[in-house]
């Protein structure tokens, strides 16, 4: 019960990575709202929570859209009864090389990664000042700091996530307020199959060449980030802030 009594906002979170963060954060003691644009996947989230004896509510979000995110706050907060931590893990996967993308494909890219982040901490920052031990945790990715073939939109809006942390660490800290990110690697989610059907792959042949870029020969799993979202939003990690925690088999080392 390491999140015993606390109050959580979770983007992404009705499916992969965002749903097992929700899911072992309830099972850890919090009560969740999950704001996602998917809203059918966000009940199911909501639903499993639920019949676990958690408790959560759905909420429908753009967080691309300042006006979704200030609803959804309000709601939040209405529902949880202030905010202590927040995971901003909404993204979107937006690839290609700088002469394939668009100008649409930048703005939704970094409206998302970036900007929808940095709204939803903008909007939770009333609540977060209040709270005794306020966090936010990022999903990152190893993406934000190496360089991947035809990866040229999606690698920089996670580079400037990283930076973002960074920032915010220094500028909430007179707060109290802890500002930490998460870098996963290779991780089988649903947003894998759709890398999968970008690069025209063939699916067993990819998952193999992901598993074996790393030292344990595998890809992970949705599951293993969320423990590493969990220790940093933890009391655990009560002395760390501005950093980013890698878990990627040892991919990148």
């Amino acid at each position: 019960m390491r999140l015993a009594s606390k109050k959580v906002i979770v983007t992404g979170g009705a499916s992969g990575i965002g749903r097992s963060i929700c899911n072992i954060f309830a099972s850890e003691g919090a009560s969740i709202v999950i704001a996602d644009i998917d809203e059918s996947g966000s009940h199911e989230t909501s639903a499993q929570i639920e019949s676990a004896g958690g408790k959560s509510l759905a909420v429908t979000t753009d967080v691309s859209s300042d006006e979704s995110v200030s609803d959804m706050i309000k709601k939040a907060s209405d529902f949880l009864g202030g905010i202590d931590i927040l995971v901003n893990d909404a993204a979107a996967f937006i690839f290609g090389k700088v002469e394939d993308v668009t100008q649409k494909d930048w703005e939704t890219v970094f409206g998302v990664n970036v900007i929808g982040a940095s709204s939803t901490v903008k909007h939770s920052l009333p609540y977060l000042k209040q709270s005794t031990s306020p966090n936010i945790v990022n999903i990152a990715s190893v993406s934000g700091f190496i360089a991947q073939p035809s990866f040229v939109p999606y690698n920089a809006s996670k580079g400037a996530l990283l930076q973002l942390t960074r920032c915010l660490a220094m500028d909430l800290s007179e707060f109290n307020i802890r500002v930490n990110a998460v870098c996963p690697g290779a991780i089988y989610t649903p947003a894998t199959e759709r890398h999968i059907a970008f690069e025209k792959a063939d699916r067993d042949e990819f998952l193999e060449k992901a598993g074996q870029t790393s030292f344990l020969k595998r890809v992970g799993t949705p599951e293993e980030v969320a423990y590493a979202a969990l220790f940093l939003a933890s009391d655990e990690a009560s002395f760390i802030t501005g950093s980013h925690l890698v878990v990627d088999g040892g991919a990148t080392v």
